[in-house]
């Protein structure tokens, strides 16, 4: 199976796109927001997932490590390998704007307060995640004390 990387690129966006257009037009009171969530929390990544790894099954050898800026760059300068690369980043953070929604609603806090939070997320990842915590200290500072989980769910 040959994977063309630009159709792949294309249609990934395309992909998490509309995971995030669902995100934004499901606040916690719609009843389809825990079906949204299923599907951009964990099958939208799952898809991701496969397709991450045909990529890498696809990219041709091409050397590179993880030890400098030049070695990752070599490792990327293989068009499925960054394609893959795109995939991964896309998927993770698709993953967190999910997590953030979830938890939004379990602390009560106002959709249109969390859609900025899931944009800065969807545009610069980290930042978006920096921003939610930021949101629970002002909204709800008591959610950042850390918690000994009592069940299988992680309550971070």
């Amino acid at each position: 199976m040959i994977l063309n990387p630009e159709f792949v690129f294309s249609a990934a966006n395309g992909v998490a796109l509309l995971g995030w257009l669902a995100l934004v037009v499901s606040p916690p009171s719609v009843r389809w927001a825990a079906a949204v969530w299923r599907i951009t929390g964990r099958a939208i990544p799952l898809v991701f997932a496969a397709v991450y790894a045909a990529l890498l099954l696809a990219a041709e050898p091409i050397g590179g490590n993880f030890n400098s800026l030049a070695g990752v760059q070599k490792l990327f300068s293989s068009p499925h390998a960054l394609t893959a690369g795109w995939v991964h980043y896309l998927a993770f953070d698709l993953f967190v704007g999910t997590w953030i929604a979830q938890r939004a609603a379990t602390l009560r806090l106002p959709h249109w307060q969390v859609l900025p939070v899931l944009a800065l997320t969807f545009l610069f990842g980290p930042l978006g995640y920096a921003a939610f915590m930021g949101l629970r200290a002002l909204r709800r500072p008591q959610s950042l004390r850390w918690q000994t989980a009592t069940s299988p769910e992680i309550s971070a």
